[in-house]
């Protein structure tokens, strides 16, 4: 297998498990060095002794909630490898929570993980890759808001296409500093978060797949390789669906048409 990132140092912000985890491990396996980040210190050493025989990984105790955190984690990154090649934006909180029940607070919080982490992930990273010459920034935002809804999600949403809206106008930004800024959308992913909803909610979304099955972490770890990679040289501010063709059917119905052979 081809190794893509060879030679690259890239920070995986919110991979102690799921798809940051999943993206972690394409990125070793294409042969990046990795730092990760989260807010669990144990769930971080887990991850690190799991993945440390693919390659050379460690991890930075980080809440994207708070800017001191997130300074800190540049900064120390930095002093372990002197660069970051590639970010990855990928920390996020998905809770449920109608519109007419839903607090401010609550409203204001994932809006501060989702958008604002971000935000400040990449505003901390651009001085180092304008001096280093060039970078990479991807972001994990999702179908859910850019595309789709879903009941319950509305705040969750609101922060995704909030996500795609900066990337559009970082990227004409940026690429004069050689910075490059893409986004992966992922449909429904079988991690953990995702198996904690219940076998109901699991076959739901199975069933809701045209391919007829859940993607795993790995998957989106695929998709953020290629636009990490010289690969994707002549591409930014764009986002590649990673759903299994989800959002393609017009309605239910549409999945069990009959086909004339």
């Amino acid at each position: 297998m081809e190794r893509l990132l060879e030679g690259a140092f890239a920070v995986v912000t919110g991979a102690s498990k799921g798809i940051g985890k999943g993206i972690a491990k394409t990125f070793l396996n294409h042969g990046a060095t990795v730092i990760i980040t989260g807010r669990t210190e144990k769930d971080l050493q887990n991850t690190v002794k799991e993945l440390s025989n693919f390659g050379a990984i460690s991890y930075i105790v980080a809440d994207i909630s708070k800017a001191a955190d997130i300074k800190n984690m540049v900064d120390t990154a930095i002093e372990r490898h002197g660069k970051i090649d590639i970010l990855c934006s990928n920390a996020g909180i998905f809770p449920m929570s109608l519109i007419e029940n839903m607090s401010e607070e609550e409203w204001d919080y994932i809006n501060t993980v989702n958008v604002k982490g971000m935000f400040l992930a990449v505003k901390e990273c651009i001085p180092y890759m304008k001096k280093q010459g060039g970078g990479n920034i991807v972001i994990t935002s999702s179908i859910t808001g850019p595309v789709t809804g879903y009941t319950g999600w509305s705040h969750y949403g609101a922060t995704k296409a909030a996500q795609l809206g900066f990337m559009r106008s970082a990227a004409i930004e940026l690429a004069r500093y050689g910075i490059r800024i893409n986004a992966v959308q992922p449909g429904n992913i079988e991690t953990e978060g995702l198996l904690s909803m219940g076998e109901e909610y699991y076959n739901t979304m199975k069933k809701s797949i045209p391919l007829g099955f859940l993607g795993k972490p790995e998957d989106i770890g695929n998709a953020m390789v290629f636009l990490a990679s010289d690969l994707a040289k002549f591409i930014t501010g764009q986002t590649i669906v990673v759903d299994g063709g989800q959002i393609l059917p017009e309605s239910s119905d549409a999945m069990e048409v009959p086909i004339e052979k």
